[in-house]
């Protein structure tokens, strides 16, 4: 059976987080919606060329093998806050700076198999996280750059941010070329 957890209220999360929940379904588990995420993200990737990979589609942008890395650390820290937030610490979590994590991530000197090897590792520990916490766990609050959250919202979120992103990717790189 399918671990059910339920979409989070709108006081679980912060207002700009509201453009990530709207691209997750509320009447599909959240763990068959990673589940797919991952195969339908690894399917779309394992398609494109190393050009469209290194492809930037204006200046000062990630290529699209950089989008990738970010999904990918954008998920670990929201993973590591739902887990904060699940075990009740309640330390307030630091933010991060994405653009200092993408000019520091060596995109370039990786190859795209290596990359989809953490998404796919980062994605299956993330499932198994979340469908090892409890109800009463997934409703805890905690507090990440200023803004309270819930972890519930947290793997929400982690699968709402992939979501924008390869619909960018989608958008904006595949459709340029």
């Amino acid at each position: 059976m399918i671990k059910k957890i339920e979409f989070p209220l709108p006081n679980e999360y912060p207002a700009y987080a509201e453009m990530y929940m709207k691209l997750v379904k509320k009447d599909v588990s959240l763990i068959e919606q990673l589940k797919l995420s991952l195969h339908q993200t690894k399917k779309l990737i394992n398609n494109l060329s190393n050009e469209k990979l290194d492809f930037k589609y204006a200046e000062n942008k990630w290529s699209v093998k950089e989008v990738l890395v970010h999904i990918i650390d954008d998920e670990r820290i929201y993973g590591y806050r739902a887990l904060s937030f699940a075990r009740n610490d309640k330390t307030n979590l630091p933010g991060f700076e994405q653009e200092d994590y993408n000019f520091n991530s060596d995109t370039s000197e990786r190859t795209i198999e290596s990359i989809l090897e953490e998404y796919e590792a980062l994605r299956l520990s993330t499932i198994a996280l979340f469908k090892g916490l409890s109800d009463k766990a997934l409703k805890r609050i905690g507090v990440a750059n200023g803004n309270q959250a819930s972890a519930r919202a947290l793997g929400y979120h982690i699968l709402g941010h992939d979501l924008h992103h390869i619909k960018i990717i989608k958008d904006l790189y595949l459709n340029k070329q």
